[in-house]
């Protein structure tokens, strides 16, 4: 099978984590990459991106498998989290829209995507057919020699037609309970406030990821140190990162992010059926997209991010609005995520006089000293 010799490539080039959402037709080799690499299964193709960037700060090599569909879904966050931080990341795209496509609705835009990749200065490769595959490691060797992504275009046909599927499901038969009565207090701190009480329950050895905009610069000003990631782009990245440096490393890891950017992203649920140990992730909830000038969003009033979390299977959770709920939830060293209940409002915390490039060579050669 041409799957074994995409396996076997990648294995060449070191590869140890697949970071997966599967195309029909590639269903062998995402049944490959599964029994031969670590694979952690995304629900949304930007979530694979960030995690992929905490791999690489973890000191490990991943790829990505997806659909060429989805490369429109993730294209803010390859430009501002992988091009900015010059990060490899080499992915694999089941190429649809180009031949004989039978969905109408693959090919308005994966017909341009060459075109797309180009204008963003995104090196790719066509795999057109099996006498093609050797074009894949050179094309996952450059990613990591020159920092970089780069797509490899896999047509359908270089597979063949996909078998039927023959799947052995494992029981599904669960139990829950749930009995969840809670009314919650007035917030009392700022987010300056809760970021202190965060930064004086870590310790040293902590790694800390801070969500764009203004949570990083009052990160920053609350104590700069090497072991904290500062996010300067990509909207709802910063638990997608936390979560790869947490599953790449033992490291404990704290997120800090904020109800506007968890209600954008799809990485909670991957969060709870990864659920490592060494992650807590800290909701700042304001209720209100707070970089961009507190406008009102759906966590003010209407949706409990804690319980979001619960029923996206997470074990580990508490609202806490104090200081002190915050270091005693901070100080649990277990896999949890904190909704903490902030006031509106920013800082004038100073934007943050580092640049991507420092952040992440800094991060990496803290995280990886013995």
């Amino acid at each position: 099978m041409h799957e074994d010799q995409v396996v076997g490539t990648l294995k060449r080039c070191g590869i140890d984590t697949v970071v997966s959402l599967p195309c029909d037709k590639n269903r062998r080799l995402t049944s490959e990459l599964h029994l031969n690499f670590r694979t952690i299964d995304i629900t949304r193709e930007e979530d694979g991106v960030g995690i992929c960037a905490g791999i690489c700060l973890a000191g490990k090599r991943p790829v990505m498998s997806i659909q060429s569909s989805g490369l429109g879904n993730m294209m803010n966050a390859l430009m501002s989290l992988t091009s900015l931080y010059e990060f490899p990341l080499p992915i694999l795209a089941s190429w649809r829209g180009v031949e004989n496509e039978t969905i109408p609705a693959q090919i308005p835009f994966n017909i341009g995507i060459e075109g797309m990749l180009r204008n963003y200065g995104v090196p790719s490769v066509a795999v057109r057919s099996a006498d093609d595959l050797d074009l894949v490691y050179p094309a996952v060797k450059d990613a990591f020699d020159r920092n970089t992504a780069v797509v490899v275009l896999i047509a359908p046909s270089v597979w063949g037609e996909p078998p039927p599927q023959t799947v052995d499901f494992p029981s599904r038969r669960t139990f829950a309970s749930l009995r969840y009565e809670r009314e919650f207090p007035e917030p009392r701190l700022s987010r300056l406030e809760a970021i202190k009480a965060i930064e004086s329950s870590v310790d040293d050895e902590t790694v800390v990821v801070s969500n764009i905009g203004v949570p990083s610069k009052e990160v920053f000003a609350c104590g700069d140190r090497p072991l904290n990631f500062y996010m300067l782009g990509s909207y709802t990245q910063a638990t997608p990162i936390g979560l790869g440096i947490a599953l790449s490393s033992s490291r404990r890891v704290v997120v800090i992010d904020g109800d506007g950017s968890l209600l954008g992203s799809s990485v909670l649920p991957v969060a709870a059926a990864e659920s490592p140990p060494n992650l807590t992730i800290l909701c700042l909830d304001n209720g209100t997209f707070g970089s961009t000038g507190n406008q009102l969003n759906p966590a003010y009033a209407v949706s409990d991010l804690e319980l979001a979390a619960k029923a996206y299977g997470i074990e580990h959770t508490c609202t806490v609005n104090t200081s002190e709920g915050i270091s005693s939830a901070v100080s649990k060293n277990k896999s949890m995520f904190v909704r903490a209940l902030i006031r509106p409002g920013n800082s004038d915390s100073p934007n943050i006089p580092l640049d991507a490039r420092t952040i992440k060579d800094r991060f990496i050669a803290a995280a990886r000293r013995p």
